[in-house]
């Protein structure tokens, strides 16, 4: 049987604020990405969710982001290098002492929204972050936009790299994001984000927003918790995998 990995962002509530459903969430997919308390969560939402996690087997990522709970991490922010390589590895490393509390370990790195799309293609900020994750621990690896330079630069780094590809956004014929910002960036019905991550699970095209099919390479495929459908797309996703034999599980 083949597999594909599934990871949603998790986390992300703060205070007496609650967003999304974590607990049924980690009861399907097979990575979490945790976030460290700049964009969303807070320590006891941290430490709670990772228990959780490591409770199901699910594997551990640190979601980190600009400093930014404000705009959710969603605003494009300019920051000193050795600032953002800072802030990169202080958040793995919050995130890693709740893993180790719970006998587990983070075993990646995914940036959160505007730090991820600008680290895609901005070199510098690029560098930072992926200095920050060798400062915290050399052999995490970073998921970062399938086909995105910064893969590559990362993997240059001599980190590890997993392409991630998402069944909830829709794609612009080049194979990046369309901004969420622009009307149908985020995909609500379950059979059209099923029928993508079918794609991606298959290594068959996608249709862009023009109409135009694409190729995209997934090592995970993201569904964002924060989407009000989320659970419903998952679990849609879910049913069509296996109807097709393909276990969700994160490579060994």
């Amino acid at each position: 049987m083949s597999f594909i990995d599934l990871n949603c962002d998790l986390g992300e509530s703060f205070g007496n604020y609650t967003i999304g459903n974590d607990e049924a969430m980690l009861d399907l997919v097979s990575s979490a990405n945790i976030a460290c308390g700049f964009h969303a969560g807070d320590a006891s939402v941290m430490d709670t969710t990772v228990a959780a996690a490591v409770e199901r087997g699910v594997r551990i990522g640190a979601h980190v982001g600009y400093r930014d709970l404000a705009g959710f991490g969603r605003r494009a922010m300019a920051y000193a290098p050795e600032e953002l390589r800072a802030e990169t590895t202080y958040q793995i490393g919050a995130l890693q002492a709740f893993a180790r509390k719970h006998g587990s370990a983070v075993q990646y790195v995914k940036p959160h929204g505007a730090l991820y799309n600008t680290i895609a293609h901005d070199e510098a900020q690029a560098q930072a972050v992926i200095q920050g994750i060798k400062d915290a621990d050399p052999n995490l690896a970073l998921m970062g936009l399938a086909g995105a330079p910064v893969l590559e630069w990362a993997a240059n780094a001599g980190l590890k790299v997993l392409s991630e590809t998402f069944a909830d956004r829709a794609y612009t014929a080049e194979g990046t994001l369309v901004p969420r910002s622009q009307e149908g960036a985020v995909h609500h019905d379950p059979e059209v984000a099923a029928a993508q991550a079918i794609a991606f699970a298959t290594q068959s095209p996608i249709t862009s927003v023009t109409g135009s099919p694409i190729m995209v390479h997934a090592d995970s495929i993201c569904v964002h918790g924060d989407n009000p459908a989320a659970l419903a797309l998952v679990k849609q996703i879910i049913s069509e995998l296996n109807a097709r034999e393909i276990e969700v599980r994160h490579a060994d």
